[in-house]
């Protein structure tokens, strides 16, 4: 059984290792904008935030599931948590190979027609100039969650 829960502060060395192990931003990770995933032992086995930017723009961020766990529902249920906590809108950025993922949430790609706030523009503009995806065929996408 999955229990999602808040975080205390003796949790932030757990967040910052899985985040550092999945090799995601390991930027602002303060524990008090998460959500833990745990076993029925108590012990976390993933987790996931809602990060805020100065620009007020709100971002599904460092989602992370220990890979013994991956394929259980332990993502689904983090991230549904954050989305029914949070609200509409809601940004992210991937891989490209995780577009399918995220749309199962509600999320679609953002295009032109949707005014990018100031953080997202930045993150795409470096994520070109640094080509840091394309190696492996994929490339950073951002994302928008409006609401159903």
């Amino acid at each position: 059984m999955i229990q999602i829960r808040v975080p205390r502060q003796e949790d932030q060395p757990v967040i910052r290792r899985l985040v550092r192990r999945a090799h995601l931003n390991p930027l602002s990770l303060g524990w008090r904008q998460f959500r833990l995933a745990a076993d029925d032992r108590g012990q976390v086995i993933g987790c996931g935030q809602v990060r805020r930017h100065g620009d007020g723009s709100r971002e599904l961020a460092s989602i992370v599931v220990a890979e013994a766990w991956r394929g259980r529902g332990v993502a689904r249920a983090v991230i549904e948590r954050l989305m029914g906590e949070a609200g509409p809108p809601l940004w992210l950025t991937c891989r490209s190979g995780l577009k399918g993922f995220y749309a199962r949430f509600g999320f679609r790609e953002a295009d032109p027609a949707d005014r990018l706030p100031a953080y997202f523009r930045r993150v795409r503009s470096l994520a070109k100039t640094l080509a840091v995806l394309s190696a492996r065929g994929e490339r950073l996408t951002v994302m928008l969650w409006e609401g159903e």
